[in-house]
């Protein structure tokens, strides 16, 4: 738990958020764009897909980080004197995560639709940026007072909702170091 006095965390994550899509990013240079659309197995996803899922989560959440802000950021004002959660253990890493469930966001391109990898970053910093403003000019306080509820994680307060999505984009990360890897050896 944080007190209202840590104002912190907010900053960390979207530094966090940014540094370790910029990293990846890093690692996909050189890589051939046929390359990007290439599965490793007919079942999992490629590199181009897990961009673009991950692009789909942010989206998708973000309408209801932004409603749960407007209906309750007053109850948010009336606690932000009282201790608040700021971290979660990465839930992805967990073997009881139901990892399936990424199926509600299925990519949009995929090998038979591809789109150039610059599109695919391009639209990961647009989301992060978004995510970043909607963030910074808030009272961290507050948002760790304002909550919404997620069938996977019940009521989480929007500190920890950003904290989720920046370990469910680290999770995909390591999938795309991994194939950019093998990519390059080829």
């Amino acid at each position: 738990m944080a007190s209202h006095l840590d104002n912190q965390a907010i900053q960390q994550y979207l530094n966090l958020l940014d540094a370790q899509r910029e990293n990846t990013f890093a690692e996909l240079e050189g890589i051939p764009p046929e390359r990007v659309w290439q599965r490793p197995e007919p079942s999992e996803w490629c590199i181009g897909e897990i961009l673009n899922h991950n692009v789909l989560l942010f989206r998708s959440m973000f309408p209801l980080v932004n409603l749960s802000w407007r209906a309750f950021r007053w109850l948010g004002k009336l606690l932000k004197s009282r201790p608040y959660r700021t971290t979660i253990e990465d839930p992805y890493s967990k073997s009881s995560f139901p990892h399936w469930t990424g199926f509600l966001w299925t990519p949009r391109y995929s090998l038979g639709n591809p789109v150039p990898l610059d599109m695919l970053i391009a639209e990961t910093r647009q989301v992060h940026r978004e995510t970043r403003e909607f963030y910074e000019n808030k009272e961290e306080a507050v948002l760790g007072h304002v909550y919404l509820f997620d069938p996977l994680f019940g009521f989480i307060n929007l500190v920890v909702t950003l904290r989720i999505g920046i370990h469910h984009d680290q999770h995909h990360y390591r999938d795309i170091l991994k194939l950019a890897e093998s990519l390059k050896k080829q």
